[in-house]
């Protein structure tokens, strides 16, 4: 890279992170997997396959959950919208049918979305539901930022993450959902671009993935195929308070994740790293000379500087300092998000 490209990144870098930061910054990720589950066991099924209570869920409302291997460990995470129309008669109601208007939209990490797909194809066998895909079919755009609800034409939009509506923005039909940085809007991808024009005009900055996941790694939100993986419990990665019910009923993997919370505590967590000097996401972490992790996501941060996460073994408590084994850079553990 030339000393000009250099400049010019760092000049953009500036514009993008003033936007996520203190406007609306809007990045298209259109390729995340989307699927749709609709009929009157639509909820009961997926209760029995997540990790939260997708029965209580409202018209309108949403959360987040994971969906695990029978010991316990993590194939995949996902959001789960109930965008059933108001008055949809649920499972239980008097209704002259057996099929209700309830219909729930999953989005998750595309790496995870065939494993999703297949869990849902394998188990839904005697329900009363029908599952269709939706990632070619709908685009997703992220606006990110305090003025986030005011661009996405939603400034009706509960503050409560997940809680989504229909809105409409020059013409253009779009489902509204509430993230814990902005909204997000849902609409037909043959609409995604004109989407994207008439967000622009309203006042938004087009900012790239690589720019969001600063604010992402400054929140601390882990993020499945580079902090989670298939070797990862929830709660190691911080996830029983938005993503376990443990009121709710039976569902794959509940027993190791019930006994960890209530009888044991997990042996690595996810931790906050301010680092020396940038350092490569996939670096090993020591404390002296035993590993007690890796760097799982890197990012330099224009509030904090150099900053990443990783799962980190307990013994390497809040305020300790790590070697960060791609060189001489030293990284000091802290908790999550980030802090001025």
């Amino acid at each position: 890279m030339a000393a000009g490209d250099l400049i010019l990144d760092t000049a953009r870098l500036d514009v993008e992170y003033a936007a996520l930061s203190g406007r609306c910054g809007l990045v298209d990720r259109s390729e995340r997997g989307k699927l749709a589950l609709s009929g009157a066991d639509a909820k009961t099924f997926l209760a029995g396959q997540v990790t939260n209570d997708t029965e209580a869920l409202a018209p309108g409302e949403g959360c987040y959950a994971a969906f695990l291997t029978h010991k316990g460990k993590m194939l995949g995470d996902l959001r789960i919208l109930d965008v059933s129309p108001i008055g949809a008669k649920h499972k239980g109601e008097d209704s002259d049918s057996d099929l209700s208007g309830e219909e729930l939209l999953l989005d998750t990490e595309r790496l995870a979305l065939q494993a999703l797909f297949d869990m849902i194809r394998r188990f839904k066998i005697g329900y009363q539901l029908q599952l269709h895909k939706r990632t070619m079919e709908r685009g997703l755009l992220s606006l990110i930022g305090p003025e986030s609800a005011r661009i996405a034409a939603a400034e009706a939009l509960p503050t409560t993450e997940h809680a989504n509506v229909p809105v409409e923005i020059d013409g253009i039909a779009a489902l509204a959902a509430r993230t814990d940085t902005g909204v997000d809007l849902i609409c037909d991808s043959a609409a995604t671009e004109r989407l994207i024009e008439a967000l622009c005009e309203r006042g938004a900055t087009a900012v790239s993935e690589q720019t969001a996941e600063i604010v992402r790694v400054e929140h601390g939100r882990p993020r499945y195929g580079a902090d989670m993986d298939e070797s990862t419990i929830p709660q190691e990665a911080g996830l029983n308070e938005r993503a376990v019910s443990f009121t709710k009923g039976c569902y794959v993997g509940q027993e190791t994740v019930a006994r960890l919370y209530y009888r044991g505590k997990p042996n690595r967590l996810l931790r906050g790293l301010r680092l020396s000097q940038p350092s490569p996401a996939g670096a090993e972490l020591r404390l002296g000379e035993k590993p007690v992790g890796r760097l799982s996501s890197a990012v330099l941060s224009p509030t904090f500087g150099p900053i990443g996460l990783g799962l980190v073994r307990r013994e390497a408590q809040l305020g300790a300092s790590v070697s960060v084994a791609d060189g001489d850079g030293v990284a000091t553990v802290v908790d999550l998000p980030f802090r001025a």
